[in-house]
């Protein structure tokens, strides 16, 4: 029996024009952008996009943020091969926040090796994520 490869394709999204110009960006020119996994609607991670992180993402098909405190352009798995795949992307009512559905590669999408970065919760409750469990 032979182990099964996944392999996966990056799909570019595209975008109107006037789609994104109803992203509003906050004064330091950022929006907040959350991913969630396709098939389990698990919420893995925020991260700022700018609006040349944006267009990227958009362009590649491909997650890219912005780092603040690094002051640069990453790729979600480019270092660490967890890379992220969208298959959806919005934007909510008042423009000022991001949605990305994608497809995780890899072992998840925290830095600390969590499958998703919400692993801690508030309350006496064991710490098991968003989406995972009854949530």
């Amino acid at each position: 029996m032979s182990a099964e490869i996944t392999t996966f394709e990056s799909t570019p999204i595209a975008a109107t024009a006037e789609q994104m110009d109803a992203v509003t960006f906050n004064e330091d020119g950022l929006v907040p952008a959350i991913v969630q996994e396709e098939h389990t609607g698990r919420v893995l991670m925020m991260a700022w996009m700018n609006a040349d992180s944006l267009r990227e993402t958009m362009a590649t098909g491909r997650t890219w943020f912005w780092s603040r405190s690094r002051k640069e352009y990453w790729c979600k798995g480019e270092t660490s091969g967890d890379r992220q795949y969208i298959r959806e992307a919005y934007y909510d009512c008042d423009g000022d926040t991001l949605l990305f559905v994608v497809e995780q590669e890899g072992n998840g999408a925290c830095h600390t090796g969590e499958y998703s970065c919400f692993y801690r919760s508030f309350g006496p409750q064991k710490d098991v994520g968003v989406g995972v469990g009854s949530v």
